[in-house]
């Protein structure tokens, strides 16, 4: 084709012999903004994409991803050509140990942040290790620079728009993390001590080309070794009639460091049109002098199914250009490996080679005499030294998907598991700005590992930071975990020795909207649930004015001193004329003079502690209501304590479905879920009732609007509810119907990861059972 013949013109530079490894290395210039000029006023510039979950989608959701991808691939115009890049290295070490594991703080809790930076250390070491990253890099020919600057500037835009339809995040790549790539291919022994900067180097007047070149290189006849290690290029020879979608994700599965790249050129809708036009002329030719022959020879009816197949093939081609939107590329498919010897080199050829043979005629060959070529063809430096073209529609060159599995490695995260299907490690940040917000969800059936996820975070967030976690516990099976990092139990009940005072209130609380009427509103909710009714607007003014009297004093002391209590409250009602207030104080007795009274004394236990745990087990029916109220309530305390402070407050939530059967805690806790991260507080609510949380408006909203939900075994009633909420496909439901403990599905911001958790029996383990014989 003549758009093909023009493509490798371009390309072809008149060869000179290498007299150094800088020479082999196709970029002229590198400027600030990541573009490379090439020679023949060839310009390049690279986009990192980020990956979406292509293999746990459902198969109609993948046809629209193909689909989108079609859009992707034929956006581009006739005159550039693409790469598209798949790239397998090793993971940085170094930099996983400085910025995951614990750093030790000379006090009792480095005992555990050791037991946990040994598991992390050797969960590191059992995952693939491997990091696959993507990029497309476009090459341009253009007069000079600022052209060639004004059409990337334009393309920026564009491709970040394409791919976000896919769900992909497409970025440009400055110049230090371009070279950061071949830096990593050519010095792999020395990647922690990359740390260029560029405008220190420009001013040395330095050759980019001699920071990231290699110490050596040594060619043969089908590898080469570079610093030595020992690497190969291959291309794809032979391609199948039927290419799958899998085939790149496959050869990527591959724990191995490697780079693939799909070069692909657009040609022209007419110039297409014309070369089938061609080719099926030739066929139709072929036919007449092979129907013609068998005639001469009386061989009647003999039918030639070669050229039949050739005809079929060529007008579904011109069909699909006409009524599918379908274009022309030219594609050279090339592919460069690594290994530490040559024995294993050759084991990965064999390995690579097998998985493309596999299921399909096509075949992946190694370059002999064009090593090099292969090398930078494969790499992303916009150059193609390799012209191997085979034609192939929109639709077959999105075959070759670079997309597999989405992985969320954020920055400052924590260690939530593995990817079911990558096997790589997760790492979350609740607080990271890319999740909408920090509120959780832990859904599960019983002995489906809840409360050791919850234990498990707790665990990591007292060992990692110095924030803040109050704990709602229902059942008492915080208490192990939170004395031995030495926080405070506040056990709840009618005759308990703890006591947590109402009417507690800081500065910060007072300082919320509208002063008081937070506190107000509380008040109001308490003396609701005491007197078991609704209240009457003039009830509801008689607390307002009584609440403003109470707290008065106090706030002339500057909130020092013991706060007012229901005692005070009740006697400041029994003050006022209206009969409203006589009944309400009656309705109070109980709680302030009566049997039920531990909420009406000065507050005896340590609440200031960062790790604070409320056990509720004991509370009993009549006093639930009320105690959870005042637990809310002091929980609020804190969080606008802690906001004041610049400290962030976790509030951990065990059966939630417990609150939800009393109406004012809550609505209290509804209003709280929503206004938590304002205050900078992150909430989260467990509970293996999935269907109470179903059933309720309020509670499906809280549960719709949790940025991070852990979906474990779910039953089979909940699961169908619980996928059309969260809009969950069939296919993806298989990752929490009937798993082992501490398999799920993670519901982080908008994407879904499948994730395995396999805790390691140590002495963490045994703080975070709920398991009788393996507890501590």
């Amino acid at each position: 084709m003549k758009t093909l013949k023009e493509a490798i013109k371009k390309e072809r530079q008149k060869f000179k012999i290498p007299k150094s490894v800088q020479d082999v290395i196709p970029i002229r210039e590198a400027y600030k903004d990541g573009i490379f000029y090439l020679g023949n006023n060839l310009y390049s510039k690279s986009y990192k994409l980020s990956d979406i979950n292509y293999d746990i989608a459902a198969d109609d959701e993948k046809v629209e991803m193909i689909k989108k991808y079609w859009a992707v691939i034929n956006s581009f115009n006739a005159g550039i050509t693409v790469k598209e890049t798949v790239n397998n290295h090793p993971f940085d070490k170094d930099e996983f140990e400085k910025k995951v594991l614990f750093r030790l703080k000379g006090d009792f809790l480095d005992r555990y942040r050791d037991i946990y930076n040994k598991m992390l250390k050797d969960l590191s070491d059992e995952s693939n290790g491997i990091v696959k990253d993507r990029y497309y890099t476009i090459t341009v020919q253009k007069k000079g620079l600022e052209e060639a600057r004004t059409f990337f500037n334009q393309m920026d835009v564009s491709l970040a728009t394409r791919f976000s339809r896919l769900g992909s995040r497409c970025s440009p790549m400055n110049i230090v993390e371009r070279l950061l790539i071949f830096y990593n291919f050519y010095r792999p022994e020395c990647d922690k001590y990359f740390n260029l900067d560029f405008y220190e180097f420009i001013k040395g007047d330095c050759d980019i080309k001699d920071y990231i070149a290699p110490d050596d290189m040594e060619f043969f006849s089908d590898y080469m070794t570079i610093n030595g290690k020992y690497v190969r290029s291959l291309f794809l020879r032979n391609y199948g009639t039927y290419i799958s979608d899998r085939l790149i994700s496959e050869l990527t599965s591959i724990n191995k460091k490697m780079m693939i790249s799909i070069d692909f050129v657009p040609i022209p809708a007419d110039e297409s049109a014309r070369e089938l036009d061609k080719v099926l002329l030739g066929i139709q030719t072929d036919k007449a002098n092979f129907n013609r022959k068998q005639i001469e020879n009386n061989n009647f009816g003999a039918v030639n199914y070669d050229l039949e197949q050739r005809e079929a093939e060529t007008m579904e081609t011109k069909n699909d250009m006409r009524k599918r939107d379908q274009r022309i590329f030219g594609t050279v498919i090339t592919m460069v490996i690594s290994a530490d010897s040559k024995q294993e080199l050759d084991d990965l050829t064999d390995t690579v080679c097998s998985k493309v043979a596999e299921g399909s005629t096509s075949q992946m060959a190694v370059l002999r005499e064009q090593i090099l070529d292969g090398v930078n063809t494969a790499l992303p430096f916009g150059v193609r030294r390799i012209h191997c073209f085979r034609s192939l529609t929109t639709e077959s060159l999105a075959a070759f998907m670079p997309f597999n599995a989405k992985e969320i490695r954020h920055v400052n995260g924590f260690y939530y598991g593995k990817n079911a299907i990558s096997n790589n490690m997760i790492f979350i940040d609740r607080t990271d700005d890319s999740i909408m917000n920090g509120n959780s969800v832990v859904l599960g059936t019983s002995g489906s590992g809840k409360s050791f996820f919850a234990k498990d975070e707790i665990g990591k967030i007292v060992l990692g930071t110095d924030d803040d976690i109050m704990i709602i516990d229902p059942e008492r099976e915080y208490q192990h975990i939170t004395e031995a990092f030495g926080g405070t139990v506040v056990r709840i009940s009618s005759n308990s020795k703890n006591h947590i005072n109402a009417m507690d209130i800081t500065a910060e609380y007072a300082g919320l909207e509208d002063s008081f009427a937070a506190k107000s509103e509380f008040l109001v909710s308490l003396c609701s649930e005491i007197i078991q009714t609704k209240l009457s607007q003039n009830a509801k003014s008689v607390i307002d004015r009584c609440v403003g009297i109470v707290y008065r004093e106090y706030m002339k002391n500057g909130f020092e001193g013991l706060p007012p209590t229901l005692h005070d409250f009740r006697n400041t009602l029994l003050q006022q004329p209206e009969p409203e207030a006589r009944d309400l104080a009656l309705a109070l007795e109980m709680f302030t003079e009566g049997s039920l009274n531990t909420f009406a004394q000065q507050t005896n236990v340590d609440t200031n502690n960062r790790l604070v745990c409320y056990d509720i087990l004991d509370l009993g029916n009549s006093l639930m209501p009320v105690g959870m109220l005042v637990v809310l309530d002091n929980i609020l305390n804190r969080i606008t304590s802690n906001r004041a402070k610049g400290k962030r407050t976790f509030i951990i939530i065990d059966e939630i479905y417990l609150l939800f059967a009393h109406e004012y805690s809550y609505q209290f806790l509804y209003i709280l879920w929503k206004r938590v991260r304002k205050y900078g507080g992150f909430i989260t609510g467990i509970t293996q009732n999935v269907e109470d949380m179903l059933r309720s408006a309020n509670a499906r909203a809280m549960l719709s609007n949790s940025a991070f939900v852990v979906m474990l075994n779910q039953n089979g009633s909940d699961r169908k509810e619980l996928a059309a909420l969260m809009n969950i496909a069939d296919n993806q439901m298989q990752y929490f119907s009937d798993v082992e403990a501490g398999h799920g599905l993670l519901k982080v911001g908008s994407e879904l990861i499948p994730f395995v958790n396999e805790y390691p029996h140590n002495d963490l383990y045994k703080l975070m059972t709920t398991k009788p014989s393996e507890a501590m």
